[in-house]
């Protein structure tokens, strides 16, 4: 049989920017070992599938990231001819629901509120930093830094890193053409670098709303590879998270 298969670049304008996401839509679900060796095969680190249900899209993926989601809504609008303006998605998790918002897709998330606690030993060293201005935590830690140059010239020990019972470490500066830049280390769940994490971003945005003053916020995320995003931080504890997508590949799987 055949399947065909999206590679779209999530959080970005342009190919070779954000984070690279696979997208295969299904008439009908495979076998999940099936479905396995596709995501290991495509050898990326988000793969998602997509069923039409009625009114719904079963959506399935293989890393549960913030990425899968704009990007399986981005091949539905933008290669498949959707033409409502909100998608909506049956997952695991529950329902998720992605809007056109203008020339990006928005996605709506309970915003995760930082709780501000003391720096543990070694986390410093891991990351080649001499001082913080603050640490925070979520579900991540939340480094916080005065200077983007240091963000941009961060050299993690990913060994050390993963001795951390946070699922990744976001460090963030005041950006200088964005309101905040940040990148984002995931070691203990696998992931040493990722490109872009949106979800990180249910963390960020609060943070940065609250110190800046400010509801609406543009971001950029990465190392050598950046990805942009726009979140607007609400007053009902929500954060809408939105971005481009940009096709890199479009093909046809054969098993």
């Amino acid at each position: 049989m055949q399947v065909e298969i999206f590679q779209v670049d999530a959080f970005s304008a342009t190919a070779f920017g954000g984070n690279p996401a696979a997208v295969c839509p299904l008439e009908a679900w495979l076998a999940d070992a099936t479905l396995q060796q596709i995501a290991a095969e495509n050898n990326l680190s988000e793969t998602a599938f997509v069923v039409a249900n009625g009114e719904l899209f079963e959506l399935r993926w293989f890393t549960p990231t913030v990425e899968v989601d704009l990007a399986a809504a981005w091949v539905l609008f933008e290669q498949l001819g959707e033409q409502r303006d909100t998608l909506r998605f049956a997952t695991r998790s529950g329902e998720l629901r992605v809007r056109r918002d203008g020339a990006r897709l928005a996605m709506d998330f309970p915003a995760r509120q930082p709780q501000a606690l003391a720096v543990p030993e070694g986390l410093l060293q891991a990351l080649g930093l001499e001082r913080i201005e603050a640490l925070y935590r979520t579900d991540d830690y939340l480094v916080v830094v005065d200077d983007p140059a240091l963000v941009a010239a961060l050299a993690p020990d990913f060994a050390a890193l993963a001795a951390f019972d946070v699922r990744g470490i976001a460090v963030t500066a005041p950006g200088r053409e964005v309101d905040f830049v940040s990148r984002w280390f995931g070691p203990r769940v696998g992931v040493n670098e990722d490109p872009v994490t949106g979800s990180a971003h249910t963390s960020l945005a609060p943070y940065w709303a609250a110190r800046l003053g400010k509801h609406s916020l543009s971001a950029e995320q990465g190392g050598l590879r950046k990805g942009q995003l726009h979140c607007q931080v609400l007053d009902n504890g929500r954060v809408i998270i939105s971005g481009q997508a940009a096709l890199y590949l479009r093909g046809t799987i054969f098993i």
